[in-house]
């Protein structure tokens, strides 16, 4: 921990032009890193390192915005219920009417505080003998919710309650408020029938399940968002053949030829999906952007990073759209897909290893 202590805070007070108060500042964080085998960030050091972390994010196609991210110090929180209305401020702050906040809430890393979801606003995904109601994707959580005693409306939009657990104790499941969550119902700027579909979509993708490490210390509940580009509901969420598989449907009300590839059927009801989603976020004033845009913003933030003498590190296969990305300007590029830090890791489910008693 020692030696990526002194790495970050070397990094993080020469960047903030302080570089007078390194030494001093290490000296503190040895003395703790000693004495407790830990050492606390200051606020200042928990902001630089979460803005760092999305800015050395390889696979976000976003990171133009990456010194707008507000920073919640939630460290002092110590009980479910504490943690549950952090995670509900979150939820109504960073949603803002549908003017989307980029923001982190940082949990105490030594607690060893489990979000059990992945991410805080998602929809519920049912099995039965006839197949799946809901998401897919949501199934074994689902299931996990169901055996801690929660019950869904078996929509195909019921959205999952928070599941958050500390230590070893019991995990507590919270039903989130209907009131603080921001729902897009989508519908086609041509096609009128497209509203018989009754899609819908949340406003704010929270991911909460990934582990934030800065300078060594890992804080593996701290939950952050940005805002959607429009792919990640039209040709990901509601497209893929493992989720909502909206795509034959979709064809069929278009009148096209599904039963040979050749008719590109596929292609123009993605175009058309992927349509409605931005239509129908822009008319309810919920941000949103499209994969050109963020393309163009993404040459913008490489273009920065060249001007302040860092390489912008990429991982080509997730940074390019899964619409035509051919026509952007990511497709033609190669990046280092380096890891730096601070940064944002994969962790394993918090609920692999539970069984209800």
């Amino acid at each position: 921990m020692q030696q990526e202590a002194e790495a970050f805070i070397h990094q993080c007070y020469t960047e903030l032009g302080k570089s007078s108060q390194i030494e001093k500042r290490i000296a503190e964080v040895k003395d703790s890193i000693k004495h407790a085998g830990m050492y606390d960030h200051t606020f200042e050091e928990l902001e630089y390192g979460a803005k760092t972390a999305w800015r050395n994010s390889n696979r976000c196609i976003g990171r133009l915005f990456w010194d707008s991210l507000q920073v919640q110090d939630c460290r002092g929180l110590k009980t479910e219920e504490e943690i549950r209305d952090a995670l509900f401020y979150h939820i109504e702050y960073a949603t803002n009417k549908g003017k989307v906040r980029s923001t982190i809430s940082v949990f105490n890393p030594e607690l060893e505080i489990k979000i059990w979801n992945h991410q805080l606003i998602r929809y519920a995904g049912y099995e039965n003998e006839e197949g799946i109601i809901g998401d897919p994707a949501s199934v074994e959580f689902t299931t996990k919710c169901r055996e801690l005693g929660w019950e869904g409306e078996r929509t195909s939009f019921d959205v999952l309650p928070l599941v958050i657990q500390i230590g070893n104790r019991p995990p507590k499941w919270f039903s989130i408020p209907k009131d603080i969550i921001v729902e897009v119902p989508l519908r086609h700027p041509e096609y009128d029938w497209f509203a018989d579909f009754n899609l819908k979509w949340y406003a704010v993708p929270i991911i909460s399940d990934m582990r934030l490490e800065i300078g060594g210390v890992n804080y593996k509940a701290a939950p952050f968002n940005g805002w959607y580009m429009e792919t990640e509901i039209g040709a990901r969420n509601l497209a893929d053949e493992f989720r909502y598989n909206m795509l034959p449907a979709v064809a069929e009300a278009m009148g096209l030829n599904t039963r040979r590839s050749t008719s590109l059927w596929k292609d123009r009801a993605l175009i058309e999906l992927n349509q409605a989603v931005i239509h129908s976020y822009k008319e309810d004033k919920v941000s949103i952007v499209d994969h050109h845009s963020a393309a163009k913003q993404f040459q913008l933030f490489q273009n920065k990073e060249i001007q302040c003498g860092r390489e912008a590190t990429g991982d080509w296969t997730w940074l390019i759209p899964p619409v035509s990305p051919a026509t952007t300007e990511v497709f033609h590029q190669s990046f280092n897909n380096r890891m730096d830090s601070p940064n944002y890791f994969y962790q394993e489910k918090a609920y692999k290893d539970w069984k209800p008693e």
